[in-house]
């Protein structure tokens, strides 16, 4: 075998080695998502836009928590997003029965005069199925993502008990207050007078 040859070969070899190496491997498809796979889920949803930060003094309880937004994918630094006028937060997840009752709920209250914001966290549960959820209920309050593991950053600020969905007024002076009852809100009349008796 001349040189010339030998080295043909070889760079045959390397070029089918190169090839195989870039071809597309099938198998486990359990890591993350790329945020572009959101997209249609993200349209589909059409969520109100996250709050953005103000010129108020941001809500201590929530100082360094950041959250993606999950209408957009953007980053939501949550003490300034909260600060200057009532929020009322909603931890909710994707397979949670009573959350499925209660987002519409807080959609219909969220439209009615005179009430305060509302910020939904979705908490364990991938952000597509949260987004599924939501374009399924019809629901488009603005919502941030804290994580499909079992703690996120928003979670640990709040000390969120193991049950969901679960609700808190953050005032307008930055008191994050739990909303022990009703557990669950059935009606528009139960949350304007759990904000009312939170504030």
């Amino acid at each position: 075998m001349t040189t010339v040859t030998k080295w043909a070969l070889a760079a045959a070899v390397l070029a089918v080695a190169l090839i195989v190496a870039l071809l597309p491997r099938g198998g486990d498809d359990s890591t993350a998502q790329p945020a572009g796979d959101l997209a249609p889920a993200r349209s589909a949803a059409a969520l109100q836009p996250c709050p953005a930060a103000g010129p108020a003094q941001p809500v201590k309880q929530f100082d360094g928590v950041e959250a993606d937004c999950l209408g957009d994918g953007a980053s939501v630094d949550v003490a300034r997003a909260l600060a200057g006028a009532p929020v009322l937060v909603n931890v909710w997840a994707s397979w949670c029965e009573p959350c499925r009752t209660e987002l519409p709920v807080l959609q219909e209250y969220a439209r009615q005069p005179g009430a305060v914001r509302v910020l939904g966290v979705q908490v364990q549960s991938p952000a597509k199925d949260g987004l599924n959820l939501l374009a399924k209920l019809g629901v488009h309050l603005p919502s941030v993502f804290d994580g499909d593991g079992p703690s996120g950053p928003v979670r640990t600020a709040l000390k969120v008990p193991p049950r969901l969905p679960v609700s808190y007024l953050v005032t307008a002076a930055g008191e994050v207050r739990f909303i022990a009852n009703p557990p669950t809100f059935g009606n528009t009349d139960q949350v304007r007078a759990a904000v009312e008796g939170a504030s």
